[in-house]
């Protein structure tokens, strides 16, 4: 018998739910405060009111599903310092649509050929050198990268490239640790 958690941490409350993937029922649930100063708190809080409700050890639950809506929240809010994202796979038209340019307001957008198939194969070749550049030339004016590739879901290599080379080129990861107490 499997159980699984789904956890949801939302700008309010966090939600976590224990199902039993074979009896497809939900045999506890719990809701806590989201805790924004440490979100393991509230994390935390649900998930042992849900295990508990459940009458499960943390030992039996085979699968964790973590869910937030706290980045898009800041997106459109407003919240937080200026990102660039990383485009990879779209065209112009997949920007303006659903809002995505408006919810960005003016941050910088790094489009690329690339992406992946719904089959997950690739549909064009990834340009690392034009990203590196385009990273680079960002400089201080962003404090971090958003990545998202066509069909990723089907095929992550293009997102994990692109991860890979930021973090060297942008030198965010440096400035952040050297931020720290």
């Amino acid at each position: 018998m499997a159980y699984f958690l789904g956890v949801d941490t939302g700008g309010t409350y966090t939600d976590a739910v224990i199902l039993d993937d074979a009896a497809n029922a939900v045999l506890g649930k719990a809701k806590a405060l989201t805790s924004r100063h440490d979100l393991a708190v509230g994390i935390g809080q649900a998930v042992d009111a849900a295990i508990a409700a459940a009458g499960v050890t943390a030992g039996d639950v085979s699968l964790v599903s973590l869910s937030t809506t706290l980045a898009t929240n800041a997106l459109v809010e407003g919240q937080g310092a200026r990102v660039a994202l990383v485009f990879i796979g779209f065209d112009a038209a997949d920007l303006g649509r659903g809002g995505l340019s408006e919810a960005l307001k003016g941050d910088p957008v790094v489009q690329l050929a690339g992406g992946h198939t719904h089959a997950g194969t690739e549909a064009a070749a990834l340009d690392l050198a034009r990203l590196e550049a385009e990273v680079r030339a960002l400089g201080e004016e962003v404090s971090g990268f958003a990545v998202a590739a066509s069909f990723a879901t089907r095929n992550p290599a293009h997102e994990i490239a692109a991860r890979d080379l930021i973090r060297p080129a942008s030198g965010i990861w440096k400035r952040w640790a050297s931020r720290r107490p």
